[in-house]
């Protein structure tokens, strides 16, 4: 219950901060103002999304070990909790970012990938009592939470970026995450490509989402190029 609590205060907070940095964030046109806050406000949508459907998946569990409801309707819940999951996940690739924010909506996408992957783990363990399932789901959410952290940092980095983009001066990515770090991102996004555009048997079904794959591919390699120490 304490281990759940601290999770779902991370979440909403984690959302608060973004609010108030989407409230402060500005561009000196009115163009690029109204832009920035729509693309502000779909942003801030998503995650109160997520947060919100995190903190359901924790309630609902609560329930059953409480006894209000069974572990058949639990389950049922959990299916409809990954189909929505994927569905508000997919909403990321329908914001029009502006550059200077792409890799920040990057971070937030993996965050929220890895977070589907965690609760995948953890519908494992409730099923099968499996706790190298638990383990795993534990391992991820805590990845998950370190992804959102760095990309709330950089969407700060970047609103307070924008002051010198629009004096002329060039913005630069935001500095101190290790190169481990940025590998092991890069990776996990690699990696998220492979379980969208492959199938089981790890091959493509059209050349089409092949091409996908590949563009995917390369975005995850410029991001790990551009924030390499």
């Amino acid at each position: 219950m304490k281990k759940k609590k601290i999770q779902n205060i991370v979440i909403i907070t984690i959302v608060i901060i973004l609010i108030g940095s989407i409230i402060a964030y500005n561009y000196s046109f009115d163009q690029g103002k109204q832009q920035g806050f729509q693309f502000g406000n779909e942003l801030n949508q998503i995650e109160k999304d997520v947060s919100d459907l995190q903190i359901k998946f924790y309630s609902e569990k609560t329930s059953w070990t409480e006894g209000d409801i069974s572990k058949e309707e639990l389950l049922s819940y959990y299916d409809e909790h990954l189909i929505d999951f994927k569905e508000i996940i997919s909403k990321y690739d329908n914001l029009t970012p502006p550059e200077i924010f792409e890799s920040s909506v990057a971070l937030l996408k993996l965050s929220a990938e890895t977070q589907l992957e965690s609760d995948t783990h953890f519908i494992e363990w409730i099923k099968t009592g499996d706790e190298s399932a638990k383990i795993r789901s534990d391992t991820q959410i805590q990845e998950a939470y370190e992804y959102q952290n760095l990309g709330l940092a950089e969407f700060q980095a970047a609103k307070a970026g924008v002051k010198y983009y629009e004096g002329g001066e060039k913005f630069e990515a935001p500095q101190g995450v290790s190169s481990q770090k940025v590998i092991q991102i890069s990776n996990n996004m690699k990696s998220q490509c492979d379980n969208e555009y492959k199938n089981e048997l790890d091959e493509f079904d059209s050349d089409e989402i092949e091409v996908n794959w590949f563009n995917c591919i390369n975005d995850a390699d410029s991001w790990k190029k551009d924030h390499l120490p």
